[in-house]
């Protein structure tokens, strides 16, 4: 366990970091999850540009790495251009 003051503050950031930083990861997941879900395409382009705003930032504050969000905005790219 930690010995100085720095480390207990450091203990209670981190917690509070991790549990900022699982939040906006987990929302991120959902939306990705209900675009794929969609299957009508107007209201998939209608969502996308929000979608990837969210990505952007995401990855610009590092929660997610860079190229995460560059396979994640390529692949729903795929999925809206495969909708009929």
């Amino acid at each position: 366990m930690a010995n100085h003051k720095s480390s207990f503050k450091r203990i209670r950031q981190d917690k509070k970091r991790t549990l900022h930083n699982k939040y906006y990861a987990k929302t991120m997941r959902n939306a990705v999850r209900k675009l794929r879900a969609i299957t009508d395409k107007e209201e998939a382009i209608k969502l996308y540009p929000s979608i990837q705003k969210m990505l952007d930032k995401l990855a610009k504050t590092n929660i997610i790495h860079k190229n995460k969000a560059a396979n994640l905005k390529s692949g729903l790219t795929r999925h809206i251009n495969q909708l009929a």
